[in-house]
């Protein structure tokens, strides 16, 4: 979660606080029913004056109740809308969680994309194919992991490392620099987009596993790879111990 504390203290003010009252009344309704108890609310509003201290108390006024609800609406539009779909769900769509910090597992197959390299590693940059992979991210943090053969996944598949550089043994992503946007709005089209562009459009500058995503070198695999065209070699995914059932939680 984001620490927001910061952006709190410098940009948000005080300007309304409400005190809600609870009256429970017990009432006899005859000698021979029990007492009915009932709760009576009452809402009392406060102006926040300059010194932060709160003035100017008054019920709450149809006003201020028609800017409250609409403000609990939207937040409730927001959550509701955060990895929906537009329409039916994609069809390489595994599963999706939408609770407030929820997430999606999707899976790509083999495929050509640009990668980039930082000038340090030698290797140039340009057009490569890449094996099946699934995707598993929140709003705030992406993993992946690679997949073998061309088939739709299952949740008893077996994952393999995802052979690429700045990935942590654990599948997680370093994104680096890369400035994560991706709202609690986001429909679930979108946040798949997002998140498989910003992965294949940032620089892949190191290898945080020691060069062990892959059965050999994976620094030296990729720039084998570079110019040549050639499909993903298969035998050079490493499988974990994890499957796609094994990560859904």
């Amino acid at each position: 979660m984001k620490n927001i504390t910061q952006q709190f203290n410098s940009g948000f003010e005080p300007f309304k606080a409400l005190l809600i009252y609870r009256y429970d009344k017990a009432e006899e309704i005859n000698q021979f029913q029990r007492d009915e108890k009932t709760t009576e609310i009452y809402v009392e509003s406060y102006d926040i004056g300059r010194n932060g201290k709160p003035i100017n108390a008054h019920p709450l006024n149809e006003k201020e109740m028609s800017a409250l609800s609409e403000l609990l609406q939207t937040t409730q539009e927001t959550k509701s809308s955060y990895l929906k779909s537009k329409g039916l769900l994609p069809s390489n769509i595994l599963y999706v969680n939408q609770q407030a910090n929820g997430y999606a597992v999707w899976y790509t197959p083999p495929q050509e994309v640009n990668l980039f390299f930082v000038d340090g590693l030698n290797i140039p940059s340009g057009k490569f194919h890449v094996p099946a992979m699934l995707w598993k991210a929140n709003a705030d943090h992406l993993s992946v992991y690679g997949l073998s053969g061309k088939a739709k996944p299952t949740e008893k598949t077996k994952l393999c490392h995802a052979p690429y550089l700045n990935i942590y043994t654990s599948g997680q992503v370093c994104m680096g620099t890369v400035q994560i946007n991706i709202g609690k709005s986001t429909c679930l089209e979108e946040f798949m987009k997002t998140w498989e562009r910003y992965f294949f459009n940032s620089n892949f500058s190191h290898s945080i596993s020691g060069n062990n995503s892959t059965k050999s070198n994976t620094t030296e695999l990729w720039r084998s790879l570079a110019g040549k065209g050639e499909q993903f070699p298969q035998h050079e995914l490493v499988k974990t111990s994890l499957t796609i059932k094994s990560i859904l939680q």
